[in-house]
Formats: structure tokens, sequence, C-alpha cells
């Protein structure tokens, strides 16, 4: 591989790496397996932990951005305000986000790429664990991929022996590439018996500027030669030049979070928690429309997501330290109140400034126990979520103030979605915790009702959709210790996701090389995964780790989207353009593998090194015999062309390329540092998958280049409240982009941070 956040809550508020090898540590302890503590080496599936330290080392701005750093998962961005994690292979709507236990996942989290996920502040976060592949058994509905477990900080009490024990934490960070101002604070006031945690961050993000070191045959990749806007305090617009094309214009935006707990310690045995958390934005401009041709020219003059919202409450009852018939009960009542937006103008275009609005509410209750019987562990639990949307577009003439009906992203009329689950998770100890059994089995089912009240936009076949899927999943895996320095593992699992109110019923203009309209599909099945791991990790003399992991999964039902007819036409007139008409389908067959291998190595006791790398495979299959299809191909002089071919097999969208990281860190009392290689290879457009999500519009002629950054940070302690940090992000000032993204990634960053304490 070569180069390769106004308004603060009234709620008064609650609970629940060091160094790179403290995320694959084996004596850690993990929740997303079993949703209680479970030491990691007990577990057969993989599962990275990022705790508060390793976090706060890192300092990323967003919390893409820490997946990003760990080497581990690779994130898509369409803008900058976007990070979209894929995880072996599945990304968006088929990898879950958990938040303290309560699923952030909804009725219209698409298959495409989100963002939601940089709507939880990383500073906010206890820990963050990456459980690797299926983990329907434990948490039901769209773990295909993987669950990305976010614990918050808890509330903490007084110290032993104390009647009030106040802490607290602030930072302010600053990076150059974007002109980041970021700052954060908390404070716990701890009790006996009551704790309150009261945590805010507020970062504004200018406009992004990318690397200037491009690769020789693409010079100017990605660049903004040109950008749309309003001069001289004129109502017309106008394509101006960009005083400097590295900078991505209109990419900038604001956010705040806050987040309030209140902790109440019954007793030794039972606490209550109660929490709220609450994020705002700005808007947030799509950056990879704004740069969309049409006939020649950029086509938009606006195209923002709305301020995202994201309010979460919820009431945690923990009892522990049982002797009945459980040990430990853990339940949750949560509720989530949900606003997003799209806003969009054509260039010149003001009688036609579209508003497409989303507002979901969603109730979800989780309740788990856990009782330990000799060498046997068992878990059981249950939950339900039920979600309700309202979706509303309208369009406004801009110079006649004028308001009329618009075709809304998703069904007008009612549209309800509902999650019910049971599950029971076990495990074994057999030969003096030798060998570990993980087993488990649930039963879900989901209930979806969506009606279109009014139809006279497309005059669609079916107005009223309804789906009752059933499905029952599971896991069975080995764990073998056969000494302190040894472990290997083997997991077979299911996976199963419910098609959504966004897979079944979502109208919107795909963002492709192609003009071409999404329409429902009322007809479409739910997905199914059948996965199997195997891996070993080994130490060598205490001072050598090796890990290495293969996985292959069985993709079943796979929805992806491709060429469809509305009311027998295989193309219709929508904004204005003649477009293609394509809906989500299942696929007969898909099936991804891959695999991953990582060393750290203590050189000395100060100095370490870790390094890994990840391969990603995906295919699915047409049909059973060849049949004609929309392909990339290679031509005979080197560039690619989307062609017609016919073809029994395709690429599967959302595969990442090769991705990795390599990293030397130097620890000491007063010193914390770090030089690392972050690389990713290339994808070749003939691995695109051409009617999907892959973004070739966004790429070079052959695809996404591969690439390579150096990059240094460092954490001196001042004393025992202050540590001034410093990074040089991108020393080479690189120009390059993630694949299947329309956004490039930042130049040379220099970022400096003060983080202060106190206890």
């Amino acid at each position: 591989m070569r180069n390769p956040f106004l308004y603060f809550l009234l709620l008064i508020p609650g609970h629940f790496c060091h160094g790179q090898t403290d995320t694959t540590a084996l004596e850690e302890v993990v929740v997303s397996a079993t949703k209680f503590y479970t030491p990691a080496k007990h577990v057969a599936q993989k599962v990275v932990v990022l705790n508060k330290n390793y976090i706060s080392k890192v300092n990323a701005q967003n919390t893409g951005d820490l997946l990003i750093s760990t080497g581990n998962v690779f994130v898509q961005k369409s803008q900058q305000g976007g990070s979209s994690p894929v995880i072996r292979g599945f990304e968006a709507s088929r990898v879950l986000l958990v938040v303290d236990g309560i699923r952030m996942n909804n009725a219209i989290y698409r298959a495409g790429h989100l963002q939601n996920i940089i709507t939880v502040d990383q500073n906010m976060l206890e820990r963050m664990e990456v459980m690797y592949g299926p983990s329907s058994t434990q948490y039901g509905s769209d773990a295909l991929g993987g669950t990305i477990h976010m614990i918050s900080k808890p509330a903490r009490l007084a110290n032993n022996g104390e009647r009030f024990t106040p802490s607290g934490n602030s930072f302010f960070r600053y990076s150059s590439a974007n002109a980041e101002k970021s700052a954060h604070a908390d404070i716990n006031l701890g009790y006996e018996k009551f704790g309150f945690l009261s945590a805010v961050t507020y970062s504004d993000f200018g406009d992004m500027k990318m690397g200037n070191a491009y690769r020789d045959k693409y010079a100017g990749f990605g660049s903004t030669p040109a950008y749309v806007t309003q001069l001289n305090n004129s109502f017309v617009d106008s394509v101006v030049p960009n005083s400097d094309s590295r900078i991505q214009k209109f990419s900038g935006y604001r956010q705040w979070d806050i987040m309030n707990k209140l902790l109440f310690r019954q007793n030794d045995k039972l606490s209550h928690v109660f929490t709220a958390q609450f994020s705002n934005s700005s808007n947030i401009p799509r950056y990879d429309r704004l740069q969309d041709l049409r006939n020649g020219t950029l086509r938009y003059a606006a195209w923002y997501y709305g301020p995202q919202e994201r309010e979460q409450y919820s009431y945690t009852f923990q009892a522990q330290q049982l002797s009945g018939l459980f040990n430990e009960i853990r339940s949750v009542l949560s509720f989530q109140n949900i606003q997003e937006s799209r806003q969009t103008r054509d260039f010149r275009r003001y009688d036609r400034f579209d508003s497409r609005r989303e507002h979901i509410k969603v109730w979800g209750f989780v309740a788990d126990a856990k009782k330990i019987f000799g060498n046997h562990t068992f878990t059981i639990g249950g939950d339900a979520q039920w979600n309700d949307l309202e979706s509303v577009a309208d369009r406004t003439n801009l110079q006649t103030g004028a308001v009329t009906k618009l075709d809304s992203r998703y069904p007008n009329g009612s549209n309800n979605m509902n999650y019910f689950g049971l599950y029971a998770q076990h495990s074994f100890q057999v030969k003096g915790g030798k060998w570990i059994l993980n087993d488990g089995l649930r039963l879900q089912t989901v209930k979806l009702h969506s009606t279109i009240a009014d139809n006279s936009f497309f005059n669609l076949p079916v107005t009223d959709m309804k789906q009752d899927p059933f499905a029952v999943t599971g896991n069975l895996g080995v764990v073998y210790l056969p000494s302190k320095a040894t472990r290997m593992h083997v997991n077979v699992s299911s996976g199963f996701r419910a098609p959504n109110i966004d897979d079944l019923a979502r109208v919107f203009e795909s963002a492709s090389a192609l003009q071409r309209v999404v329409v429902p599909n009322a007809a479409i099945k739910p997905e199914y995964t059948y996965s199997g791991e195997a891996g070993v990790n080994h130490t060598i003399a205490g001072k050598i780790t090796l890990e290495a992991s293969a996985w292959y999964t069985l993709f079943r039902n796979a929805i992806t989207l491709a060429p469809y007819q509305l009311n027998g036409q295989d193309s219709i007139l929508y904004n204005g353009a003649l477009c293609q008409v394509i809906a989500n389908q299942n696929s007969n067959k898909a099936w991804v593998y891959g695999g991953s291998v990582a060393v750290t190595a203590n050189i000395t006791a100060q100095l370490s090194l870790y390094s890994t790398i990840n391969y990603t495979k995906g295919r699915f299959r047409i049909s059973d015999t060849k049949r004609s299809s929309a392909v990339y191909q290679r031509q005979p002089n080197g560039t690619y062309a989307m062609v017609q071919a016919y073809v029994k097999e395709k690429p599967l969208d959302h595969i990442p390329p090769l991705f990795g990281k390599t990293s030397l860190q130097y620890k000491s009392r007063l010193v914390d540092a770090e030089f690392f290689v972050h690389y990713n290879g290339w994808k070749k457009l003939d691995e695109y998958n051409a009617d999907g999500e892959d973004n070739a519009q966004y790429a070079t002629v052959e695809g996404t280049p591969s690439w390579f950054t150096l990059n240094c940070r460092t954490a001196v302690r001042i004393n025992d409240q202050v540590i001034l940090q410093g990074a040089v992000e991108n020393i080479l000032d690189r120009n390059y982009r993630y694949f299947a993204s329309g956004f490039s990634a930042p130049g040379r960053n220099f970022v400096i941070t003060v983080r202060t304490s106190f206890k």
C-alpha cells in the first residue's frame, strides 16, 4: 500500500486508555455482552473498550473521531457534522447505538449514512464499548454488524468518612484546521446518599481546511473552487470563486450538549438514578450536496440539516448483592424526543425553498436480572420500545411568502413502530475456568404501521403499510484459557433487523452519479445474518501480545437499492428532473468476511508499540442466473465507467478498504506522548456498488485512493490540577478522503488543550 449544543435542562439530574493497549486488555470488564459487568476474557465475541482515560487522551472533536482513533472502526463522513461508523461491513441502521442501556436506533435510522452518533458527547462518557458481530441476542433488531454501547459518567457519592465531596473537570480546546473552539465543564456534588452531576460542552467548528499535499494524479481533488452566495446583501444567487479552494465553504457548525444526573443510594443494595441528556446544534450544512452540479453549474443554493435536537430522559433502578431469586436487577424507563429536518433550495429558484421535518418520540423499557449459581451465570431480560413519527413538508416561495404542500420524506399519515423482546444469556465455567461456554437465545417481534394520508404527489399503489415479523436469534461460543498468556475463542451468532419506516416508505432523491429517486416498497422482508468468528490472543514473555481474529457472515434477505417500477414506469419527474425509479429490495444472498491482526509490544516500562490492521470483503448475489445490472468497469484508458453488464454478483456497499493504525507511545508520571500513523488502502471503483450508498461521484475516476497520515500528540502534567495537551495531526498535510465520503479530511491540524480538575 502506497501513501497509503439554548437551552438548559430544568430537570435536576444521574448513573447509570490510558494507552492503546488498554482498549484490548483481557483483564477489562465489559457490560455490552451480558448487560452486567463481566470479565472481557470470558466473552466469546470481540469487544473493544475505550475508557475515560483513553477518551481524554485522544481529545477527539466528536464521537466519530474518537472511534477513528482506535484504528479498528471505519467512519464515513458526508459533512463535517457527520460520522457514520462501519463495523464489519455494516453501517448506519445495521449498527446498533446504545446509551446507558437505551437503544438510540429508531424507526427512521436510514441504511445509508448517519450522523446521529455525534449527538452523544464523548466528553460525558465514562467508557465506550464496541461489540463486534451480531448482538441481536442481547439487544434485538439492528445489531447486525455490532453494537456501540456508550456509558455516561456516573454521579458519585461522598468519599468514605466524608459528608460532602465535590469534584469537577473542565477543558478548553482550539484546533487550527477548522478554527475549532470547544469548552467543557462538569461538576459532581457528592453527599452520603445523594450524588449530583452536571456537565456541559459547547463547540464551534469553522469551515474545514483540507490538506495541500495531493497525489500527482489527482491534483486539486476535493477542492472547492467556487460556491454559491448572495452578494452585497442582495437576494440574487451568485457563483463566486473561492479565495482558498482548500477551505470547504459552509461546512462549519456549532453544537452544545448538556447532561444532568441525580443519584439516590437508598441503601447498600438499592439505588435510583434520574438522567437528562440534551444535544442540539446549529444548522449543519450538507457539504457534499452543496458541491453537486446540474447543467454544468452548482445545483444548490442551500442544503442543510436543521438543528439536530436529541433529548433523552431516563430513570434507572438497580438492586445488587441480593440473596433471593436474583443477585442483581437493573431496569430502565426512558423517553427520547428527537427532531431533525432537511432544508433545500436549488440555485436561483427563489420560489422553491423546501423544508422536510421529522419529529419522533420514543418510549422505552428495559429490565435485566442476573443470577450466579455455582459455575453458571444466568442473565435474563426483556425490553420494549415504542416509536411515534410525524413527518411533514412544505415549500415556501421566498418572493411572495406563499407556503404550499410538498411531498414529505416519510408517509404523512400515522407512523408507529414498536419492538418487543425477551432474552436469556448463560455462561458456564468448566475445569477451573479454563473453558467458558457462552450461549443465549432471544425472541423478538416488531410491529410497524405506516399510512399515507395525502397520496396526491405520487399516486402510490399502497397507502397503508403493515408488518409484524417475529424472529428467534441466538449465540453460542467457547472461550479457552490454557494459560494466563493465551486466550482462544470461537463464536457463532445470528442477527435480525426488521425493516423500519425509512426502509419501507421513504421518498427521496438519492445522492449518486445518476438522477434517481427512491420510492416505497411495502413488500421487503427482515434481514438476517449468521456469523462465525474465531480468534486468539497470546502474550509472549509478558511483553508482546498478539491478537488475531477472522470472521464470516452470511447475510440473508439483504435490503439493497435496485431499479424498480412505480405504476409501470421506471422513470418519473422529481424536483424538476427525470429520475430513474429505485427502491429497497431483498437480495437473495449476500456475504461479508474479513479479519484483523493487532500487536502490542511493551518495549520498556515507559515505551510501547501498538499496531492493528483490518480487512473486509462483501458481495451479494443478484440472482441465480446472470442479469443485466449497473456496474463499474475498468476502461482501456485506465479509468472506470458505469455500464450495464450481465452479472450474477455485485460488490456489497458500505465495505471499507483495508485500514489500520500503528502507534508508538511513551508514558511517564509527567508526560504522555504518542506518535502514530493512520492508513487506508485503495478502494477501486469496480469494488463500489453502483446502486448503493458508496458515493462514487465524490471519489476520483479510479475510486478512493490509498493514504496515510503522520500524527503526534502529547500531554504534560503541570500539577495535580492542570494538564496541557498538544497535537499535530496530518503532519505532512496530506489531501485525502475516507471511502464513500463527500467531505475531505482535515489538513495539517494543530491542537492545543488545557485541562483542569479538582477533587
